[in-house]
C-alpha cells in the first residue's frame, strides 16, 4: 500500500484522518525506517501484533524530526482506520500498557468528545508507569493517569495538535454526561463522621465545647488555606501550561518558515547571481563608454593641435 487513505474510510472532523497529523511530521513519518519497514502493509489485524512490541510513547525527536514508533503506527492506524471495536479493545487491554496508551492516543484524534471522555476517564485508576520520549532523545517517566489527563486536557501531546472537544461540564448540562465521580470520595465518606456520631459526641461532652468550636474553626481556616494553595498551584500551572503551548507554536512557525526557506533558497541564489550579473555587464559597459568617450576627445585634441602647428608652420 503506498501512503494513501484507505478507499472505505471516513472523513474525520471533516478531513483525511491522515491530514490530523502535520504535513512535516507526517512527511518525516513516511522517509523514516521503521514506517517503510515495519508499516509496510499493515493490516488491523497485525496491528495488534506491532502494538505489543512498542516499548515506550512519545512524538518526534532530534534535530532532523525523527519519529517514534509509537507516532508512526498512530498514522498508520489513521491510514486503514480500524474499526471501533477494535480501538476500545486496545484501550481495555490490561495487560500491554503500551497498545492501551496507543488506543487512548487514536481515539483522543478522531472520537467524539463524548467517546472520549467516556473511554479514556476509567483509565485514571490506572497508575502504572510509562517510557516517554522527548524532544532531545531522552527518556522519561510518566504514569498513565498524567498521560490520560494530558490527552483530555491539553492541546498538544505527542507533538500532535489535538482537535478540540467540548468541556465536560457542557456535556453534563445538557445531560449527555453523568458527574464525574472520584475515587476518592469513597475514601472521604469513610473518614467523615455521620450526623449522629456528632450529636452523640456533642451531648457527651458538653463542657468541651468552646474546645471543639475552637477546633472546628482552626480546622475550617486549615481548609480554607488548603484550598487557597490548591488554587494558587492550579493557576501556576495552568500558566506553565500556557507558556509551553506558546512556546511550542512559536518552535511550529519558526519550523516551517524554515522548511519555507529552504525550498525557496534555490531560486533566490538563481535571482542574485543573475541581478549580480546584470549589475557587472552594466557596470562594465558604462565604463567602457566613458573610456571610448575619453579617448575620442584625447585623439581629437592631438588632432587640432597638429592642424595649429602646420598653419604656424606655414
Amino acid at each position: 500500500m503506498a501512503n494513501r487513505t484507505v478507499k472505505d474510510a471516513r472523513n474525520v472532523h471533516g478531513t483525511n484522518p491522515q491530514y490530523l497529523i502535520e504535513k512535516i511530521i507526517r512527511s518525516r513519518i513516511y522517509d523514516s525506517k521503521f514506517w517503510k519497514e515495519q508499516c509496510f502493509a499493515l493490516t488491523a489485524e497485525l496491528l495488534v501484533d506491532k502494538a505489543m512490541e512498542i516499548r515506550y510513547v512519545g512524538g518526534v525527536f532530534g534535530g532532523n524530526i525523527r519519529p517514534t514508533p509509537f507516532l508512526c503506527l498512530t498514522l498508520k492506524m489513521l491510514q486503514i482506520q480500524p474499526e471501533k471495536d477494535i480501538v476500545i479493545e486496545f484501550i481495555k487491554n490490561e495487560e500491554f500498557k503500551y497498545v492501551r496508551a496507543l488506543g487512548a492516543f487514536y481515539l483522543r484524534l478522531t472520537g467524539t468528545s463524548l467517546d472520549c471522555y467516556k473511554y479514556l476517564e476509567p483509565l485514571y485508576n490506572d497508575n502504572r508507569k510509562l517510557r516517554n520520549q522527548n524532544r532531545s532523545g531522552q527518556f522519561e517517566i510518566i504514569h498513565m493517569d498524567e498521560y490520560i489527563d494530558e490527552l483530555l486536557r491539553n492541546d498538544r501531546v505527542c507533538d500532535i495538535i489535538l482537535p478540540r472537544i467540548q468541556k465536560r461540564i457542557i456535556l453534563e448540562e445538557n445531560n449527555e454526561l453523568e458527574p464525574k465521580v472520584s475515587a476518592l470520595d469513597d475514601d472521604l465518606d469513610e473518614d467523615m463522621p455521620s450526623d449522629e456520631e456528632i450529636v452523640d459526641k456533642l451531648s457527651e461532652s458538653p463542657k468541651k465545647k468552646p474546645k471543639k468550636d475552637r477546633d472546628r474553626s482552626r480546622s475550617n481556616e486549615r481548609e480554607r488555606d488548603r484550598r487557597q494553595e490548591q488554587k494558587r498551584q492550579e493557576r501556576e500551572r495552568e500558566r506553565a501550561k500556557e507558556v509551553e503551548r506558546a512556546n511550542a507554536r512559536k518552535m511550529e512557525i519558526d519550523r516551517e518558515r524554515k522548511e519555507r526557506d529552504r525550498d525557496r533558497t534555490p531560486r533566490e541564489k538563481d535571482r542574485k547571481f543573475r541581478e549580480r550579473e546584470t549589475d557587472r555587464r552594466r557596470d562594465y559597459d558604462r565604463d567602457y563608454d566613458r573610456d571610448y568617450d575619453r579617448d575620442y576627445e584625447r585623439d581629437r585634441g592631438r588632432d587640432k593641435d597638429r592642424q595649429s602647428d602646420r598653419r604656424k608652420r606655414h
